[in-house]
Formats: C-alpha cells, sequence, structure tokens
C-alpha cells in the first residue's frame, strides 16, 4: 500500500463514550484532517449480521466495506444497543478485523489529497493500526460520567432505555474491549493520557490543541 509523505497523522484509543469523537471532529476540522470512526465501521458490519444472518459471511462483508461509501457511517441508525451489542461480538473475529484493517490502512496512511492527513479513534488505533501515528492520545472517564453522556445521547434520539440500562452495557463493553483477544483496548507508555471527566468539550479541546500546536510549530 502506497503512503502518503509528510502528513500529519493522529490516533486515539479510547473506551466508548468517553468524548474521543467529539474531540477527533474538533481536531479533523482544526487542522483538516481526513476523520475516521473506526468504531462505526465495526458497527456497520454488526448492523449487516443482525440484517443479513443468512448471507453473513466474509466474503459478503468484503463486498461491503469496498463499495462502502463513509457518509453512511453518519447514518443514526448505527447508534442503537443492538447495534453496538453486534459489533462488540464481531469485533472479536480476527478474520473481520483483518478485513476492517486494510481499510483502516488505507484511509490513515492515504487520506484524500485534500486533507493535511488523517486522525483516527477507536479501541486499538494505537496498539495496531497506526503504530506510527505522529500524535497518540487515550482519551478516557468515569464510566458513571460515559453512561450519562450515552444515556443522554438515546434519549435526543427517542430511545427507549433506562440509564441503569445504559450503565450496564457500557461495562460489558469496556469488559469485551479489554479482555478480547485480538486488539484489546489498553493504553500504551508513548500516548498521552487525557481524562475528560471533569473536563468541558472546550477544555478538552485546548488541551489537546496545545499539545498538537507546539510540535507543529502552529
Amino acid at each position: 500500500m502506497k503512503k502518503r509523505k509528510d502528513i500529519i497523522t493522529v490516533a486515539i484509543d479510547s473506551p466508548a463514550a468517553a468524548g474521543a469523537g467529539t474531540q477527533a471532529k474538533l481536531i479533523s476540522k482544526r487542522y483538516n484532517l481526513f476523520y475516521l470512526d473506526t468504531g462505526k465501521i465495526y458497527r456497520y458490519i454488526g448492523k449487516l449480521k443482525l440484517e443479513n444472518k443468512k448471507k453473513f459471511t466474509y466474503s459478503f462483508i468484503k463486498q461491503k466495506i469496498k463499495k462502502i461509501k463513509l457518509d453512511y457511517l453518519k447514518k443514526k441508525s448505527l447508534l442503537t444497543n443492538e447495534v453496538a451489542i453486534s459489533a462488540s461480538e464481531i469485533a472479536k473475529d480476527i478474520k473481520i478485523r483483518n478485513i476492517v484493517h486494510e481499510f483502516q490502512q488505507g484511509c490513515a496512511y492515504n487520506p484524500p489529497k485534500k486533507y493535511n492527513g488523517s486522525i483516527l479513534d477507536g479501541r486499538d488505533i494505537i496498539t495496531v493500526q497506526v503504530k506510527d501515528a505522529m500524535f497518540k492520545f487515550y482519551i478516557t472517564a468515569r464510566i458513571d460520567v460515559r453512561a450519562k453522556r450515552r444515556f443522554e445521547e438515546y434519549r435526543k434520539l427517542n430511545k427507549k432505555i433506562t440509564y441503569k440500562e445504559v450503565l450496564k452495557s457500557l461495562k460489558n463493553r469496556d469488559e469485551s474491549d479489554k479482555k478480547r483477544k485480538y486488539g484489546p483496548l489498553k493504553k500504551t507508555k508513548d500516548s498521552i493520557l487525557i481524562n475528560t471527566t471533569k473536563l468541558s468539550k472546550k477544555a478538552c479541546f485546548e488541551k489537546i490543541k496545545a499539545i498538537m500546536d507546539k510540535k507543529l510549530n502552529y
């Protein structure tokens, strides 16, 4: 695979609902970076499994990934709890991870020329996908704070789910992400820890921006 030279690469790993997606979008806009929410790809495949149980094969997934339009990853139908659970399960499959890995590598190292680089966020971006990223951030927050944020998201989408159900789902998701055999979620020594528990979106962004601006001489 060809790699664009002299591009900015940003990798973010985080547990669910820690605010990584929000920060990734802000960083993307600030530095004109191609943004890929890698978790949405697994949600996309998880939704495919729910809707195509009989023909859900590796070749079927490959065909769908090749034809995927990135705008589809913004659909609200991917944000349901059922899809999240399905995504967490299929993410344990090494063959599916390899299919997704190839797609992510292309986005990370060969983004469209109009961008100055790329930013990817997920669970194994630093540890597997973009090990040599220029910037590596591990974004996290207390489980109760993350559950409250996710519950509010579901309320805005008019999803019928209780806070306790969301909290339980996140705890299960955390355990699954951290204990899975392939690409488990973990903080690396060379990644910068950003705890958003007591930080506003703006304060968190300013903290990250200061780190990036210093290295980029902005």
